[in-house]
């Protein structure tokens, strides 16, 4: 490019040098020259750094496959262990340690509650994500599948009070379960009052009656003899039950109570990687330009409804007054991470002396810390940490050497931006296999900043499969979820964690619910996180945050910490095996099944990811169920279709006719989008079509079983076209 800005050696995009030189910069009082000087020489110590640590990857992965592929009609378990450990693919885990952070705000350390995750990229969603702090029970479930539409309580198209009845009784259990009167239910009761500094429940029969746990109330508004707002706690979540007689839904509740408001999505992801499509300077500069709105508390967004529209802004706190009549102010928003790109990728954006894109994952670290001035220094309307903290989550780390260097360049960014050491927390993503057998190692080397551990199964399958490429033949997508080795991954991730001492100090994490439109199967099958262990755990959506609240209520996971604290600890034997097919045969229907849903679940993502830059969304699967894709489900899937490739269980022109095929299926499922270009019939024109199938007939040669190279270069070819 000849419109690139030259500074201190580094060619820049021209929306880069805008964003730091003339719209960062000058608000901080920073000298955009100094700072452009200091992060050319964080480049010129770390990439190098960065380029080996790549290589290593690849030579571990040249010694696996060269291991395996002489060792086809088997081995011993123990050789094999024996030759992790010689090549250092497997470390010593070292002596006991805990982790000893500072500074960390309370809804990391002392709260448990859901977690959002969303593309930084789209300021909407990343607006509805901070603001889902709170949020309201009695739309979540009236708006979702965990009220039937049986005997009369549909949906429809205006308010159905058979319905809302029967949202108003959930929620009355629902109270019932967290915070129990003395005697009776809180559907008996027909007004609140505050009487001599306690709340009073009055019910039907005329009588009166207390909280079970009269501490769980903690504040109210309104009148003592007539309050408008009953602020309770438990489990250290804030359950608030707002009441108003003349109200559409309180006129006919007979305490006059509109609605029951819970403290939900406590932290959100900001997502710089998995969920969006940023491949050039324009795309990184959205994404940071977005963070930059957060962090001053000045993000807005016009929302627009058929014939109406509105602004969207970062709500305020919430005030209240306590049992004694006192302001009481909490949190309104929920407090942010940002999670950078890994160490695998480059970006156009920034280029250094000899003209190479420079590593996405150090551009990242310095851009989203040198935007986190705007909160450590109180620039901002809306403040995020109270701790002092700036909370980055880095994903796809291989193993403790990956992680150090993480923590030294976190180091290097500190001293350039002038902060206290360890102001900057990381969060480690568990998804990649040589972080999973080495996660003891890979917490120490950041020990003093680290605050967060996730696992993810998705990306730790993929990676499973790309390691072993050579074992052999795997199993069966959803067999896999079925062997000891997922279930020793999860469980080791919580047993290190509490080891290490994250227990009232750190978030340990699980992973996503994949299907948006089935609230019902997860309030069934969610409620195993906070149960496992985990003080925090994905959700799609605000309304998923909020009633995933609800399990953080009938789970203590303080308590529930407690106890597996003392159980035996996941065997990483287990987590070593490969889930290899096996003996087991397949037949010809249940091959081609595997591979229409690998193919369609593939080309259904790749199709708006090169074509529309959409990083994240909800995609139909083979069945038309919308799932909730990222990266993450296409390297598995990928991965999956080219292991099976290399081992003959099918053939190149199997597939291929089963992306044509697919293709059209995906084209009619996309038939209602004005801006889908469809990849049938003339499949060679279709960017999208051909990245799909490179993923596939050139994964095994992909680093890591990564698709994000492949998919860049497709995007910035649909981009030049456009």
């Amino acid at each position: 490019m000849t419109d690139r800005v030259k500074c201190a050696g580094l060619q820049v995009s021209p929306e880069m040098y805008q964003l730091v030189s003339e719209d960062i910069c000058p608000d901080l009082q920073i000298n955009s020259d100094t700072l452009w000087r200091g992060f050319a020489r964080i480049l010129a110590d770390f990439m190098p750094r960065n380029v080996a640590l790549l290589a290593k990857r690849d030579q571990l992965q040249q010694q696996i496959d060269d291991w395996h592929a002489a060792r086809r009609e088997g081995y011993a378990f123990s050789d094999y262990k024996q030759f992790l450990t010689e090549i250092d693919y497997l470390v010593p885990e070292g002596e006991a340690f805990e982790i000893s952070p500072s500074g960390v705000d309370p809804e990391i350390t002392t709260q448990a509650g859901p977690q959002l995750v969303v593309p930084i990229m789209n300021a909407r969603f990343a607006l509805n994500a901070v603001n889902a702090r709170w949020g309201s029970l009695y739309d979540a479930l009236y708006g979702n599948d965990v009220i039937a539409e049986t005997d009369g309580a549909d949906k429809g198209g205006s308010y159905n009070p058979v319905r809302g009845q029967r949202v108003i009784d959930y929620g009355r259990d629902f109270l019932d379960g967290a915070v129990p009167l003395m005697s009776t239910s809180h559907r008996e009761v027909v007004a609140y009052t505050v009487v001599s500094n306690d709340l009073v429940m009055h019910l039907a029969s005329g009588e009166s009656t207390r909280l079970k746990s009269p501490d769980q109330w903690v504040g109210y508004l309104g009148s003592q003899d007539k309050p408008s707002s009953i602020l309770l706690k438990n489990n250290n979540l804030h359950i608030e039950i707002q009441v108003d007689s003349n109200h559409h839904i309180g006129i006919d509740d007979r305490a006059g109570v509109k609605d029951i408001v819970l403290e939900a999505a406590l932290t959100t992801i900001m997502d710089c990687e998995d969920s969006v499509a940023a491949v050039d300077g324009p795309d990184k500069v959205l994404a940071y330009r977005n963070w930059m709105g957060l962090l001053r508390g000045s993000l807005t967004e016009t929302i627009h409804r058929g014939e109406r529209s509105f602004e969207r802004s970062m709500l305020g706190d919430r005030e209240y007054l306590d049992r004694d009549g006192n302001p009481l102010i909490l949190k309104g928003r929920a407090l942010m991470f940002v999670r950078n790109v890994g160490h695998l990728m480059t970006n156009p954006a920034i280029l250094d002396s000899a003209g190479n894109e420079i590593p996405e994952g150090i551009m990242d670290g310095l851009m989203t810390s040198l935007i986190g001035l705007f909160d450590l220094r109180g620039q901002t309307t809306r403040a995020n940490s109270t701790g002092g903290s700036l909370y980055i989550v880095k994903p796809k780390m291989h193993g403790p050497e990956e992680v150090a260097f993480t923590n030294d360049l976190f180091d290097a960014i500190e001293d350039l931006l002038d902060l206290p050491r360890h102001t900057l927390k990381v969060g480690i993503m568990d998804e990649e296999r040589r972080t999973s057998v080495n996660l003891k190692a890979c917490i120490r080397a950041v020990q003093q900043r680290v605050v967060f551990i996730n696992t993810g199964f998705l990306d730790r399958t993929g990676d499973e499969i790309h390691t072993s490429m050579q074992a052999g033949p795997f199993a069966l997508k959803g067999d896999l979820k079925q062997r000891a080795w997922i279930s020793a991954y999860e469980d080791q991730n919580v047993d290190i964690g509490l080891a290490c001492g994250f227990k009232g100090r750190a978030q340990i994490g699980k992973g996503m619910w994949p299907t948006p439109d089935n609230m019902a199967d997860m309030m069934v099958a969610k409620i195993g996180h906070p149960q496992a262990g985990a003080n925090t755990a994905w959700v799609p959506s605000p309304s998923a945050a909020t009633l995933h609240a609800m399990h953080y209520h009938q789970v203590d996971v303080d308590q529930q910490q407690s106890i597996i604290a003392q159980r035996e600890p996941a065997e990483l034997d287990d987590i070593l095996e490969v889930p290899l097919l096996g003996s087991q045969a397949l037949s010809a229907d249940q091959i081609q099944r595997e591979l229409d849903n690998n193919a369609q679940g593939i080309l259904g993502y790749v199709v708006r990811w090169v074509e529309q830059g959409i990083g994240c969304s909800k995609v139909p699967d083979i069945n038309n169920v919308g799932l909730m894709e990222d990266r993450a489900t296409l390297r598995i899937s990928s991965q999956h279709i080219s292991n099976w490739l290399h081992h003959g269980i099918a053939s190149r022109a199997q597939v291929e006719e089963t992306l044509e095929r697919m293709a059209v299926v995906v084209d009619q499922q996309n038939a209602g989008d004005g801006d889908y270009r469809p990849m049938a019939p003339d499949f060679s024109a279709s960017l999208a079509f051909r990245a799909a199938a490179d993923l596939i007939f050139l994964g095994i040669h992909q680093p890591s079983g990564y698709t994000e190279p492949l998919l860049h270069s497709y995007r910035q070819l649909a981009k030049q076209q456009a």
